[in-house]
């Protein structure tokens, strides 16, 4: 049982505005609810574009954050399969109708009246959080909490986007962040070769690829060494599209693997046809999660983290803006 009746958060009362260390109530679990009491959140590009307001419907004031680990605290009611204690997490997919087309061909993750963890329901930034039951994940004994935020989001975002990219031999990744980082190993472990694209001069993400695993290194308006299979945009920038599309081959596919990016300029057909295929990842689904996390520990996926106080957020998400972390940046209450 919990013994504080307030907790400390930092809030996001205004898009464009730094959030705000509050003392809040506790919340309760509610029908099929878990309450849990948070160890580490980790912070994405995601959380950026909600507070920069780039996402436009975040429900104000908004407790940010969606990629927490924490033990279970109480368990609401009709809630079956999660006790006190145990260690779980909390994903970008909070919650969805169920009943619509999307849902009923296993598609969740493209469905209309999906509620998200740090944008439609408050999330992890915070000491305490709910969830609901049904969308919450068991996490591997591995992990320690602040290894295993970052495969809620990076992790499970690189994997549907690995998934998407199809099963050729030479991958390029735009963007070697947490994501980056996470889905290189994937690779790595099903036989692949990584080709990874930084910003221009930017000499320490480029051995921090390098470290991960990737064969080569350049920046994005390079031309790889060979011609790629497919390629993963993780960096929001609509520029890369042309760019990835003139770096695979006949019949590759380029994969925007974020939720949101600038303007994609107006390119040549001739970059697009042969067959090259332009595709979006969308979300999660809870199948997602379940591989993603089975397979996880067999490879083992090692996650590079920098801990941050709750109360340094708005440091930590500055730092994640300007590109000064590398692998993936994690608040801890």
């Amino acid at each position: 049982m919990i013994h504080e009746s307030y907790m400390n958060a930092m809030v996001l009362e205004c898009a464009g505005e730094r959030l705000k260390a509050m003392k809040l109530p506790v919340p309760v679990a509610g029908e099929g609810e878990l309450l849990i009491k948070v160890q580490a959140c980790g912070i994405c590009r995601t959380d950026l574009h909600v507070v920069d307001g780039d996402l436009s419907e975040p429900k104000l004031p908004l407790i940010p954050g969606h990629q927490i680990i924490g033990a279970v605290e109480s368990v609401g009611k009709g809630v079956g399969g999660f006790h006190p204690g145990d260690m779980v997490g909390v994903p970008w997919l909070g919650g969805t109708c169920g009943i619509c087309r999307h849902c009923l061909s296993d598609r969740e993750n493209l469905c209309d009246a999906a509620i998200f963890t740090g944008y439609q329901r408050n999330g992890g930034f915070a000491e305490y959080c709910t969830a609901n039951a049904r969308f919450c994940f068991s996490i591997p004994d591995l992990y320690s909490a602040t290894q295993a935020a970052p495969l809620l989001c990076a992790g499970l975002i690189g994997y549907r986007s690995l998934s998407m990219a199809g099963d050729g031999k030479h991958l390029g990744i735009y963007g070697f962040g947490a994501a980056a980082h996470i889905v290189t190993q994937v690779a790595l472990f099903e036989g692949r070769e990584i080709y990874a694209f930084t910003r221009q001069g930017d000499e320490a993400g480029q051995r921090f690829a390098l470290e991960i695993g990737a064969c080569w290194v350049g920046a994005a308006t390079e031309r790889p060494p060979v011609e790629l299979d497919a390629a993963i945009i993780f960096a929001p920038a609509g520029e890369l599209v042309p760019l990835a599309l003139r770096a695979i081959g006949k019949g590759g596919v380029v994969v925007c693997g974020g939720i949101y990016m600038s303007q994609i300029p107006g390119f040549p057909y001739e970059l697009l046809w042969g067959e090259r295929k332009l595709v979006s990842v969308a979300n999660l689904t809870r199948l997602d999660g379940e591989e993603f996390l089975e397979l996880a520990p067999r490879i083992p996926v090692v996650t590079k983290v920098e801990v941050f106080p709750l109360e340094q957020a708005n440091e930590a998400l500055a730092a994640l803006r300007t590109g000064r972390i590398r692998g993936a940046g994690v608040l801890v209450p």
